[in-house]
């Protein structure tokens, strides 16, 4: 990764996620490389599998590590404008309150949302293993 440029990691196995991540790279002016953490040098970010399986992680140049909804709210503040300002909301205590169960719903229940597969439902290990050897 490049230390000049944040990094925005989720899951690319998830359809759902593959296709929020879609989204970011066509409509929202950030500067991150949003990148799969199944295609990323995990330590190199220091961050690991278990965290990046858990939840979107932001990796800021100066070495930040957020999270969820609060990695989604640097995202948006990193694209500037219009975006600045979902960002900075979704950071304020009694949003950012009520952002960590949405989050975890939305996680928890993403196969059945629109470009949800049953895929995404599986913990990382039982999709692992549905994959053909290499």
């Amino acid at each position: 990764m490049n230390a000049d440029r944040p990094t925005f990691v989720f899951d690319g196995d998830c359809s759902f996620c593959s296709t929020c991540a879609d989204f970011i790279q066509r409509r929202i002016p950030t500067r991150a490389a949003v990148v799969p953490w199944q295609f990323t040098d995990l330590a190199a970010l220091g961050l690991t599998r278990e965290r990046a399986e858990e939840s979107v992680q932001w990796v800021g140049t100066d070495g930040t590590i957020a999270a969820g909804p609060d990695a989604i709210a640097l995202l948006l503040r990193d694209a500037g404008r219009l975006w600045t300002l979902p960002g900075r909301a979704l950071q304020t205590p009694p949003v950012r309150f009520a952002a960590w169960p949405a989050y975890r719903w939305v996680a928890e229940h993403r196969h059945m949302l629109p470009g949800g597969t049953a895929a995404c439902s599986l913990p990382q290990a039982q999709r692992d293993a549905l994959r053909p050897p290499s």
